[in-house]
């Protein structure tokens, strides 16, 4: 039959396609199939072959070689189980006794020191419940049926129990009828099993030290137990130390690597980027790792990859570079997005020591980016311990130790050569146009590779134009210097002029001139003077809080030293209103001519702030308010003597204030905080921030109220018209402070709050007042003495102010029973108190009161003193 040769082409073409076809789809079905080794089919391990094997027991995680399961471990050696009955599930060996106390994490490079090894730890348990006498043996059971190997030396074993023996009868040369080791329980009580952090010393728990005798797993230990008391039926055996021990392991079916090359089989290497290197020892066997440039684990087909966690580029913005005066420049960073990758993250626990630590332990102290060093010293050891030991996430240290006894050590960015990491564009680390690459190789098991600026420029080449010209980077850093410092001057200039202004504006505004004139037209002579700011600032350090003596109603209170080293208060008033400016002034101005020995002396103020200042005496004792309320168990008191002198003292300066000054002056917050000592316990009247001015002919003038609980004029408080008849009321709730020692407003045995005026009233109507006085009163004063501060306290307490005696009048009285006292006391010691006295004398002064009451700004604030509201009679 002829055919034409056009559809012989054409069959030519159509068979050459099948075949192809054909071709590509085996070579596809040999791509998705897993990969064998030849001679057993067995599957090469890879990502995907074991991607439903367990990896993880609890908190522990493994990988292949080792595994749970059929088909995810290399041969029985390396077979995990995974004991969930406990809490937390335990992770051993096939032979059920070895625990494996770490994760299993399998990470190597050709220039590591590779560190087969798994944290194992040991326990077993011996029965003596039917025999006294019982031997047991410590057999390698992990070499059973084995084609690779597993090293650890064992360096002894503790039994804990109670009265029993122990011998090592196989151990070579030693006298087998001599116990090797006993324990007893003296107190015939069993602990059970001792903890490997306690002492084991023969009382319920002894040990045998192997030393380097013998390997536990390449031999058969073979003990006997002589139970002693058949009390006791359970020996427990441990590792003789409290820390897990490594077990290292290789593949040991093949004597070196040339063998287990020719027996592709078993050829534990899958890995492409992997070798073979023989061990160190002269033990037969091989280990895998993967080739320079590359790390993972060699044990798996894809489990070698090139180091790629370097990341060149900065994922946050505004980083904080700075950990007290340490800086930290990129690569490193103190925050998630500042770091080019895990093993360069620093944390900066204590910004201002500059406390800046590595791996949490390592003290970074210098970071030179030019050159790649870093300095520590470790806080806990010798400050040349090395940092070598040091890994990110299982992988090989980035650090390698150059220098002591500072310790200084070089980072690489990763562990590739120059020529390798310039081949990954994307995690090239070198950014800086004006950089170079430098491979590091200080040791033969370690590489890598920094960066640096090229030569005759300096910076940081690991960001992006980080190096600078060297004579460019001076001039532009001598520029910005000259325009900081020449920035910092005319900021200061400009802040200087500013505070001049506000000065002197403050100074206009309080009315400065005003009280300058006012007191210079004064007839008597005054040492008083108006402060300026800066003196002040001086004297109280910049107004440092540590120099606070304390705050009251009307401001705050700081001490200060001139300079002429006299101590002073400088009080800090609150915001005083506009209107009120040339009243204070009035006031500053008539005060600083009050000069009475039981006043605080006024020197001076500054005008120079918002608040105008007051600069007082000093007075270092502290307040009455303290002393007659301290603890009744503190010896630090006054005597009922020195009480009455003290208020004597005050009654005569409100009486002053009221009458002999050439302006009355109304306190308007007499109470017993406001009564302070001198260092000779001399009363001195404080705290005019509430006080009032009243012309000489005028009797009362209608104010805001204000005053502090309990010690305020009912009659003031319902009329608004304060006269000095509020300061004797006052004067007289301080009267019964002295008497009973409670304060204005205290707490009885049922938990309510009582105004002390009121019970007073109250109380001394129902009962004789020797009933209600303090026991200290009662120890000292006599009766006499009592009734007559009682009824004064009465006559001042009444409701209607002009029912109530003068300050002068009160102070008349109180001045004559002072001087009876004093003359009975020199007449042979004729007082007879209530009481024998039983506490002893004052000695000791007493701090600063800081503990004023709250002070009341308005009458909406008032609630405690409602109770005055019953009298109809008081005018509203």
């Amino acid at each position: 039959m002829i055919r034409s040769p056009h559809a012989a082409n054409s069959l030519q073409l159509l068979l050459v396609f099948l075949l192809a076809t054909t071709t590509l789809l085996t070579s596809a079905k040999d791509l998705a199939a897993p990969r064998r080794q030849e001679g057993h089919g067995r599957v090469v391990p890879s990502t995907a072959t074991l991607a439903g094997c367990q990896s993880s027991c609890g908190d522990l995680t493994f990988v292949y070689p080792f595994g749970i399961g059929s088909g995810c471990f290399r041969s029985p050696d390396f077979e995990l189980t995974c004991d969930s009955t406990t809490s937390p599930p335990r992770l051993l060996f096939r032979d059920g006794i070895t625990q494996i106390a770490g994760s299993i994490n399998i990470v190597s490079t050709e220039f590591m020191d590779t560190d087969n090894s798994v944290s194992t730890r040991f326990s077993h348990t011996i029965s003596m419940r039917n025999a006294s006498v019982v031997s047991w043996s410590l057999s390698p059971k992990l070499l059973e049926h084995s084609l690779d190997a597993f090293y650890l030396t064992l360096w002894g074993l503790r039994f804990s129990g109670c009265d029993f023996d122990v011998y090592w009868l196989n151990r070579p040369s030693i006298n087998k009828t001599t116990p090797n080791c006993t324990a007893t329980c003296p107190k015939g009580e069993s602990t059970g099993m001792v903890s490997p952090m306690q002492d084991c010393n023969g009382t319920g728990c002894c040990s045998i030290d192997f030393g380097a005798e013998i390997n536990a797993y390449s031999s058969t230990l073979e003990f006997k137990f002589n139970n002693r008391s058949l009390s006791w039926d359970t020996i427990y055996i441990t590792d003789a130390t409290y820390t897990a021990r490594g077990l290292s392991w290789k593949i040991a079916d093949q004597p070196d690597c040339a063998s287990a090359r020719k027996n592709q089989t078993s050829y534990a290497c899958v890995s492409n980027k992997s070798i073979c290197r023989d061990p160190d020892d002269v033990k037969q066997g091989y280990n895998c790792v993967c080739r320079n440039g590359h790390i993972g684990n060699p044990d798996i087909l894809d489990g070698c990859s090139l180091d790629s966690e370097y990341n060149p580029l900065q994922r946050k913005m505004n980083c904080i570079r700075q950990c007290g005066n340490i800086s930290v420049p990129f690569p490193f960073g103190l925050e998630e997005g500042c770091f080019a990758r895990k093993g360069f993250y620093l944390n900066c626990t204590n910004s201002t020591s500059s406390t800046l630590l590595l791996d949490d332990q390592y003290h970074v102290t210098n970071i030179y980016v030019d050159n790649g060093t870093l300095e520590y010293v470790h806080p806990e050891t010798n400050p040349e311990t090395s940092i070598g030991t040091y890994y990110e996430l299982g992988l090989q240290s980035l650090y390698v130790q150059v220098g002591t006894p500072i310790v200084s050590v070089q980072w690489v960015a990763a562990h590739l050569t120059c020529q390798d990491a310039k081949r990954n564009s994307s995690g090239y680390a070198c950014m800086s146009t004006n950089s170079e690459c430098i491979t590091s190789k200080p040791t033969d098991t370690f590489v890598g590779y920094r960066c640096k600026c090229a030569h005759g420029y300096q910076g940081n080449p690991n960001i992006i134009n980080g190096c600078v010209g060297i004579v460019i980077g001076l001039s532009v850093g001598f520029g910005i210097l000259l325009a900081c410092l020449s920035g910092i001057y005319f900021i200061r200039r400009w802040r200087n002029g500013i505070q001049k202004q506000l000065r002197k504006k403050y100074f206009q505004k309080n009315k400065g001139l005003l009280l300058e004139q006012l007191i210079c037209s004064n007839e008597k002579p005054s040492e008083n003077k108006i402060f300026s700011l800066e003196e002040l600032q001086k004297a109280t350090n910049n107004f440092d809080p540590a120099r606070i003596l304390g705050s009251g109603g009307h401001g705050i209170v700081y001490k200060g030293i001139l300079s002429d080293q006299q101590v002073v208060a400088i009080k800090k008033p609150k915001v005083i209103k506009e209107g009120e400016i040339n009243q204070f002034i009035n006031e500053v101005a008539i005060l600083s001519q009050i000069n009475h020995r039981n006043i605080v002396k006024l020197h001076g103020c500054c005008l120079e702030t918002e608040v105008p200042l007051l600069v007082y005496d000093f007075i270092p004792n502290g307040s009455l308010f303290r002393i007659i309320h301290a603890n009744p168990s503190n010896e630090e008191y006054l005597s009922w003597d020195d009480c009455l002198r003290i208020a004597t003292e005050a009654a005569g300066a409100l009486h002053y204030l009221h009458s002999a000054a050439s302006m009355s002056v109304f306190h308007r917050d007499v109470k017993s905080s406001n009564i302070l000592l001198d260092g000779k316990y001399t009363a001195k009247v404080s705290d005019f921030g509430a006080s009032r001015l009243i012309p000489i002919d005028q009797s009362h003038v209608i104010t805001n109220i204000q005053g502090t609980f309990g010690y305020l004029d009912p009659e003031y408080y319902h009329t608004g018209q304060l006269n000095e008849k509020s300061d004797v009321y006052s004067f007289g709730v301080v009267l019964v402070e002295l008497l009973l020692r409670k304060e204005p407003i205290f707490t009885d045995e049922s938990g309510l709050n009582k105004n002390l005026s009121n019970y007073f009233l109250w109380e001394i109507k129902a009962r004789p007042i020797r009933e209600i006085v303090a026991s200290q009163v009662l120890e000292e004063a006599t009766e006499d003495e009592i009734n007559t501060i009682a009824s004064l306290a009465e006559e001042c307490l009444r409701l209607r102010g002009d029912e109530r005696p003068t300050m002068k009048e009160v102070e008349m009285t109180l001045h004559f029973l002072h001087s009876k006292i004093n003359v009975v006391e020199q007449s042979n010691n004729g007082r007879h108190p209530l009481q024998e006295p039983t506490r002893p004398p004052h000695h000791e002064a007493m701090t600063i009161d800081t503990g004023n009451k709250a002070i009341l700004e308005s009458s909406s604030c008032y609630n405690l003193e409602r109770e005055f509201m019953s009298s109809a009679s008081i005018p509203r």
